[in-house]
């Protein structure tokens, strides 16, 4: 994914996502290119790469998680020991595979997308990985699935991990939720929280009504993200900016 320039704030940012953007913040492709070929596609399973590709050719296949992301992904579920996790968007499931590979055998992810049509896609290549026991597939509106789930008391505090790339004005809403689903200690991951750097351009920035909405609702959950004293939080700079939350209180 291309970066934002600045440009003295006058010129409008075009192409912010595409087919023909590429999903990182760093200023080299040449570097960029040298992450994913040392140290991110040697190390990507067979499965991922294959849905990857065939994602890849989608009309939105833009929207699919960065393999760097999905590596960081699948590196802080082992790290943290999740075993019952939570994805908010699905697509295709690139990210949700990357979740299911890194979760033990008796794991668990229950994904939220409002497209079936679309998770259908990647249904196949998880089913061949061996790990479809461990997805639960829910169609609909996250917020009414996690509301669904907060109605269950046993499930407060029951998860260990989430992960958040949909609706980007939603995003808040989801928090609100996630705080109360995923334990004390557990870990919230946001996606897209740079917005292709459109977030420390002026306001007045010329850009398309989708970028402007969207770029607001990210500044306004960053904010809100850094003031929130429920969580710990670490912005990185990783594919389109990813944003990791531990839960405190």
């Amino acid at each position: 994914m291309a970066a934002a320039s600045g440009g003295g704030g006058s010129s409008e940012v075009k192409n912010i996502h595409s087919k023909d953007s590429t999903k990182t913040l760093l200023k080299s492709e040449a570097l960029y290119e040298y992450v994913l070929d040392t140290s991110v596609l040697p190390h990507e399973p067979d499965c991922m790469r294959e849905l990857r590709l065939v994602t890849d050719k989608h009309e939105w296949g833009f929207m699919q998680s960065s393999p760097d992301e999905a590596q960081l992904l699948r590196m802080l579920i082992k790290l943290t020991g999740a075993r019952n996790t939570l994805e908010v968007g699905v697509f295709t499931g690139y990210s949700l595979l990357a979740t299911a590979l890194a979760l033990p055998d008796d794991g668990k992810v229950i994904a939220f997308d409002v497209s079936r049509e679309y998770y259908d896609i990647g249904r196949p290549f998880i089913e061949k990985a061996g790990v479809a026991h461990k997805v639960d597939f829910r169609e609909g509106p996250a917020l009414d699935g996690l509301d669904a789930l907060l109605a269950d008391e046993a499930n407060v505090g029951a998860f260990d991990f989430a992960f958040v790339d949909a609706d980007k004005p939603n995003y808040v809403k989801y928090h609100e939720q996630l705080l109360r689903l995923v334990r004390v200690g557990g870990s919230i991951v946001y996606d897209n929280t740079l917005w292709a750097g459109t977030v420390a351009l002026p306001p007045e920035t010329p850009m398309n009504d989708l970028d402007r909405r969207f770029s607001a609702a990210i500044r306004d959950l960053n904010v809100r993200l850094s003031k929130d004293e429920r969580v710990e939080v670490c912005q990185l700079a990783i594919a389109d900016g990813i944003t990791i939350c531990r839960r405190l209180v």
